[in-house]
């Protein structure tokens, strides 16, 4: 077998993919190429913003805590309404088990910040060791639940509820 011979062998299984690849592509009928789906369902929550909370009080927290903050009952209710059913329904799940897991890494390698919950509370007054505050208006806020985690020296963080762990210890420790 000469050169000329072998290098064109080294090109045939690019050439038989190429043409096996066009082929499929022309296997699609013309009437379903560019035809958008009718039935496709619509996405609510394009815009959506979380509805706002019934309660107005403020919480105030000066000590180093993990402040877990929750929807109240009429709050759930309403975001029930403007989302899908089962994305509400994964949304409440994947908070329960986030914040379970969360209060447990806590209680095990955390034990002396103090775990604070509401879900009666629009506003959220941190305040540092120096009398400097910051407040935080969980209406603002586009997730359901959350935590933020707050040493009492620096600004309170939102934590990332699935890496808990990480979040914590680049929290508190540096």
């Amino acid at each position: 077998m000469n050169k000329k011979t072998a290098n064109c062998l080294s090109l045939l299984p690019g050439i038989i993919l190429c043409f096996f690849l066009g082929s499929m592509q022309s296997c699609t009928p013309p009437d379903k190429k560019n035809t958008p789906l009718k039935n496709a369902p619509e996405h609510k929550d394009t815009i959506r913003r979380k509805p706002p909370g019934s309660f107005s009080d403020t919480l105030v927290i000066n000590v180093p805590a993990a402040v877990y903050y929750n929807p109240d009952s009429l709050q759930l209710e309403k975001i029930r309404e403007i989302t899908e059913k089962n994305e509400f329904e994964t949304e409440v799940h994947n908070n329960f088990y986030l914040m379970r897991n969360a209060r447990i890494v806590m209680k095990q390698y955390w034990p002396k910040i103090h775990i604070i919950e509401t879900s009666k509370n629009r506003y959220l007054l941190f305040i540092k060791s120096d009398k400097s505050k910051t407040c935080i208006d969980l209406n603002g806020k586009g997730d359901m639940s959350g935590i933020f985690l707050f040493d009492g020296k620096k600004e309170p963080e939102l934590a990332d509820m699935m890496n808990i762990d990480t979040a914590l210890g680049f929290y508190f420790t540096r």
